[in-house]
């Protein structure tokens, strides 16, 4: 089963993935789309607030972070990582939990890359916001190192999140039933 999605003049099908017996998401991927992580990147610089800097969560948000950094001239964003790395020392750390991640997932931001967002304005930036398990996780991440959000974006709000106020998104994306039917 599949959905056919618009987003930034661009058609694709979605393969649905099911999550529980009776509910499916489709599957929207960035990872080796260049043609739909540019066009997406370049619709989205349009919507960005001002900011000072961006920060996206491992791992599908960076191709997009990068092509949107790249449009806008800035040289540098912040990445949550989803473990620890060896380079990295005085971590900021938040829980999260996602609908497309099974398991509790644990957000790091590198003590450098939380010093450099301190006093600045932070725009988040995911492909997909759904239940908001990740971008909460993000906004605590931002405010922990000191940073003022002035802007959620996404390229599709799932499920309930296309009724939210806070996020700035380009095109909605349902959540399906076991039989692959728009909720």
């Amino acid at each position: 089963m599949t959905y056919n999605l618009k987003v930034a003049g661009i058609e694709r099908d979605l393969t649905l993935c099911p999550i529980a017996d009776d509910l499916n998401i489709a599957a929207f991927i960035l990872f080796g789309d260049v043609e739909l992580t540019e066009r997406c990147a370049e619709a989205l610089v349009k919507l960005a607030p001002e900011h000072d800097v961006m920060i996206t969560a491992e791992s599908k948000g960076i191709p997009l972070i990068h092509a949107m950094s790249r449009l806008l001239g800035e040289n540098r964003y912040v990445l949550a990582r989803k473990s620890v790395k060896l380079y990295m020392s005085d971590v900021v750390k938040c829980e999260t939990q996602s609908i497309t991640t099974a398991a509790k997932q644990v957000l790091y931001v590198d003590g450098k890359d939380a010093e450099y967002m301190k006093g600045k304005r932070v725009l988040i930036v995911d492909d997909v916001i759904s239940t908001g398990g990740s971008l909460l996780s993000l906004e605590n991440l931002v405010r922990q190192s000191g940073g003022e959000i002035v802007g959620k974006l996404t390229i599709l709000a799932e499920g309930d999140a296309a009724q939210r106020d806070d996020i700035i998104y380009l095109e909605k994306l349902p959540l399906f039933d076991g039989k692959g039917n728009a909720l």
